[in-house]
């Protein structure tokens, strides 16, 4: 909540880098993620999981079906 309330009174470029724990313009730091990018990315998770969670039914592929051994080690001659 404390990086949020001082952000939001930063100019553009300017925000928290979370890999050096400071305050300051992240274009030049090197940390060019723009928000509209990240805003989208989480729009979009939020409406796949939504989708997902919503739905009475899924069609999944059919995992591998492992070697039945039975748990026998020995070869029979």
């Amino acid at each position: 909540a404390v990086v949020v309330a001082r952000t939001a009174d930063l100019p553009n470029n300017e925000g928290f880098n979370a890999a050096t724990l400071e305050y300051g313009n992240l274009v030049e730091q090197g940390v060019i993620d723009p928000v509209k990018v990240t805003h989208s990315a989480v729009v979009n998770a939020t409406s796949v999981a939504r989708m997902v969670l919503t739905t009475e039914a899924s069609i999944v592929d059919k995992p591998a079906e492992e070697a039945t051994g039975h748990g026998h080690s020995h070869h029979h001659h």
